[in-house]
């Protein structure tokens, strides 16, 4: 299996770190839609990370979609919770950790590449406010509980809003600055230490 797509992107990030956690063997190939687009378009016309080349030469985007699919080829491992309530819990910190993803992209695509006189205040606003809810909420979660981290019981929502908050925090560093969210970033150095998270970590831009 090949994964295409440069670790800048949460959801690239996202994917690494859970085949790794999975067990897979698979080849990443930092390629950039932004950069090299010719030679990611030989790869997926649609311009999408992440995407995956199965080795069947299928291939697959989205990052939720992709971990399924290895998730179901790894019979012995999963990243899902087996009580329910737990694996309820965990789509639900999942999601707010994607949703916060979103968020953060908007706002980035908003600073970088639409010209300052072509941004719509009250669209950033509603951005800035909904990625705010967003972390609200995960800091709420973890006043409940952590998701586990470690190697044995890591699930789909650890590692999602530890990849979200190293994103957000490094390609936002002013707005998360003023976020108050001491679990959150407690919660993310911890991760960051382990070695499926360092071994797909990226350089800040």
């Amino acid at each position: 299996m090949r994964l295409i797509g440069m670790l800048d992107s949460p959801y690239v990030r996202r994917t690494a770190i859970s085949l790794r956690r999975l067990g897979v063997a698979f080849e990443l190939e930092q390629l950039s839609v932004f950069s090299e687009p010719e030679r990611f378009s030989a790869i997926n016309p649609l311009l999408k990370v992440p995407t995956l080349v199965c080795d069947d030469a299928t291939v697959l985007v989205d990052s939720s979609l992709i971990i399924l699919h290895v998730e179901r080829l790894t019979a012995s491992h999963s990243l899902t919770p087996l009580a329910p309530g737990d694996a309820l819990r965990d789509l639900r910190i999942t999601g707010l950790a994607l949703a916060a993803c979103e968020k953060a992209v908007q706002r980035i695509y908003e600073q970088r590449l639409r010209p300052e006189e072509k941004r719509h205040a009250p669209w950033v606003e509603r951005i800035d406010m909904q990625l705010a809810v967003a972390w609200r909420e995960l800091e709420q979660e973890l006043a409940i509980a952590s998701p586990p981290l470690d190697a044995e019981r890591a699930t789909h929502g650890a590692i999602a809003l530890a990849v979200a908050w190293r994103f957000c925090s490094a390609m936002l560093p002013e707005w998360t600055a003023g976020i108050e969210a001491p679990r959150l970033r407690a919660f993310s150095a911890a991760a960051e230490r382990l070695d499926d998270f360092r071994a797909f970590d990226f350089d800040l831009p």
